[in-house]
């Protein structure tokens, strides 16, 4: 009976608000997200704090810290909002009249390929739709989705939790990227010249390309890394003139400018992947997403170089 005299004093908006509040981890900036004023949110995490019998939020200098409770509330409050959201929603969707904002993470590989097709589309089918782009390792794209600060991720995601779902949209290959003066006349790259060359890895904190080391690591070789970065659309310009080698996904690698750079082949086998389009399941009723999920698959060219 306890239990059912809470849940009469919850409304959905208190949630709505505690979601904005976590996120935010401020009361003011929660407040411009929800179009509330500031007392009418503080109001409302004073009430959150009472019905659920924790601070919920602690000051920390300028900022609110969550509690461990808190943080435990953070994955099924986005849920569950998602749920009712879901619910709430029209039977269908109109993309020529659609006012929404979804929120897409990839790296500048990724927003290369999908990016171009899907915005000529929004601006032709879906005036409305505005898109937020966001950037971080294979974890930290994954972690997004999971805890509902991103609607859908695109990359390379060998293992998934089974809390999400996914969509292939190409396979991929790796190719190399040289200066074609540095090579022999015949514009092959074997496997000890590979080897002696210095190479330039993209990679950012937990989404590096362990594909390649693996592969090198069959055949008991290593390579010499000099130029580490996270930065996919420089990086071939440090090959120009330089004895640098980048290995790379080789869509990457199209309009590169052929009078001095030259794709090869690697001298060994590294095994292809798959790119593709990954989504929490709570979410598998938004015909919104589904919508725009599938407009990236048909933006993908199908064609690899």
């Amino acid at each position: 009976m306890h239990q059912m005299n809470d849940l009469r004093r919850i409304d959905l908006n208190l949630l709505v608000i505690l979601d904005a509040l976590l996120s935010e981890q401020h009361v003011t900036r929660a407040a411009e997200r929800l179009h509330l004023s500031q007392p009418a949110v503080s109001h409302a995490l004073g009430r959150l704090r009472d019905l659920l019998g924790d601070p919920l939020l602690v000051r920390a200098g300028a900022t609110l810290v969550p509690t461990p409770r808190a943080l435990e509330l953070i994955a099924p409050l986005a849920e569950a909002l998602a749920q009712v959201q879901s619910l709430l929603a029209p039977n269908t969707f109109d993309p020529a009249t659609a006012k929404r904002t979804f929120r897409l993470a990839m790296s500048d590989y990724g927003a290369a390929i999908v990016l171009p097709g899907l915005i000529r589309t929004l601006r032709r089918e879906a005036p409305g739709i505005d898109l937020q782009i966001s950037h971080a390792s294979r974890e930290g794209m994954l972690d997004g989705v999971l805890n509902g600060d991103i609607d859908v991720a695109a990359g390379v995601f060998p293992e998934l939790p089974n809390e999400l779902r996914s969509t292939p949209l190409f396979d991929e290959r790796y190719a190399c990227l040289v200066d074609h003066q540095s090579l022999p006349a015949d514009g092959t790259l074997d496997l000890p010249t590979y080897l002696a060359r210095p190479h330039v890895l993209l990679e950012m904190r937990g989404s590096g390309t362990p594909e390649i080391e693996r592969a090198l690591t069959a055949l008991r070789e290593r390579r010499r890394v000099a130029i580490s970065l996270p930065h996919w659309s420089v990086a071939p310009e440090f090959i120009a003139g330089t004895d640098l080698i980048l290995t790379v996904a080789s869509r990457g690698l199209r309009g590169i400018d052929e009078q001095s750079l030259i794709v090869v082949p690697p001298p060994f086998h590294i095994p292809s992947f798959t790119f593709v389009l990954v989504w929490h399941k709570r979410r598998g009723g938004d015909q919104a997403l589904n919508w725009l999920n599938g407009r990236i698959e048909e933006g993908i060219n199908p064609v690899i170089n």
